[in-house]
């Protein structure tokens, strides 16, 4: 009975924090927006614009609903939801730190709901599950525009996750597990972002993608299809479809972390001092924390610079470039390992000059392919 009262406060916990953390992503990327484009951002409602989420959510909880008379009402209704619970339940073997026991009954609480020996593929089965969501909303809305924004969210989404699930695989040789809190322990020393630098941008574009965020948001493109899958939406059914890319945005941030940016560790040098999370368990989740800070704003920051890539070049780059370049990071990555097996750690290195190398390799190959796109024009 312990462990289920246990497990339902951390699954209310965890939600209540993804869902307010997706209130307040909107205020944080409006105001950097903001500052990027030198405007002043929300600033009204509250001080500082502190309550304009929940005036945002007041405004879409009293508008109209609109369903359209020939779509079909159940998946209508279903298809939102499909897309917003994987993003929240996918943050279930997340861990947020170490553990504490509670004083008086001498419990341990650990800050993560399950810790289970296959978490990247757990991470891999619930992340897709949201095409579902996507392409029933398209499907089910009776609207060609919203069918083509839903096949062509779809598409977009399954390409770039062969790259992603890629850079899985390159975590889980770097960590030796597939459990995620193995994966934060065995960067107690090095993250893993230094040991396969390729590997982290890629897994960071390719998340952008996932999420559906500029430069990839072309399931959204206005110009092109009405706003795409959620054309017919309207109201909170419309809000659902919003929370789900925040709250997306901060689950793939905290994976990001977790993965390559050493999770709830603290930085390397800081190892057996007294900002270790070894000596504060408090420590863990406020490291974690700012690394999704830092993660989030960078998603922003991308938005607020990077135009839009038009459909058939944004295809080609998943499939021509992420994926054959994501083969090579795992390659030389296993090489990398096997030579520090057999000869010693100093070849670790090999795994970030090999793999800085073909990254800089596929830059050059894109480069001078769209210098013969340009002549041929």
């Amino acid at each position: 009975m312990e462990l289920w009262i246990e497990w339902i406060i951390k699954a209310f916990v965890l939600a209540f924090l993804i869902l307010t953390g997706f209130a307040y992503l909107t205020l944080y990327e409006r105001r950097a927006l903001a500052r990027i484009q030198t405007r002043i951002g929300p600033n009204r409602a509250g001080p500082q614009g502190l309550l304009q989420p929940i005036a945002d959510a007041v405004k879409l909880i009293f508008k109209e609903e609109f369903t359209p008379a020939l779509a079909d009402k159940v998946l209508f209704v279903l298809a939102p939801i499909m897309t917003v619970v994987p993003a929240i339940i996918i943050a279930a073997v997340i861990p947020l730190g170490t553990q504490f026991t509670l004083p008086f009954i001498d419990h341990p609480i650990t800050l993560y709901i399950a810790d289970i020996n296959v978490g990247v593929l757990y991470l891999a089965a619930i992340a897709s599950i949201a095409v579902y969501g996507i392409v029933l909303a398209g499907w089910s809305s009776n609207n060609k525009y919203a069918m083509l924004g839903g096949m062509r969210s779809a598409a977009q989404m399954i390409s770039y996750e062969l790259a992603l699930g890629l850079c899985f695989v390159i975590a889980i040789m770097l960590g030796n597990s597939m459990s995620l809190l193995d994966i934060v322990n065995a960067q107690k020393n090095v993250w893993f972002v230094v040991v396969q630098p390729v590997g982290a941008l890629i897994f960071l574009i390719t998340t952008l993608a996932e999420v559906n965020r500029a430069p990839f948001d072309m399931p959204e493109a206005e110009q092109e299809l009405t706003a795409g899958y959620h054309t017919e939406y309207s109201g909170m059914k419309f809000a659902l479809f919003f929370m789900a890319e925040y709250s997306k945005m901060i689950v793939v941030s905290m994976i990001a972390a977790t993965l390559y940016f050493g999770g709830f560790r603290e930085f390397w040098f800081l190892q057996g001092t007294i900002l270790s999370v070894d000596h504060f368990w408090w420590l863990g989740p406020i490291y974690l924390f700012l690394k999704v800070v830092v993660l989030l704003f960078l998603m922003i920051w991308v938005r607020a610079t990077w135009p839009r890539i038009r459909y058939d070049r944004l295809m080609a780059f998943g499939w021509k470039v992420l994926l054959p370049l994501s083969l090579a990071l795992v390659f030389f990555t296993a090489l990398g390992i096997l030579l520090v097996q057999q000869f010693g750690a100093i070849y670790l290195w090999f795994i970030p000059i090999s793999s800085i190398a073909a990254g800089l390799i596929a830059v050059l190959l894109v480069n001078l392919s769209l210098r013969r796109k340009v002549a041929r024009a």
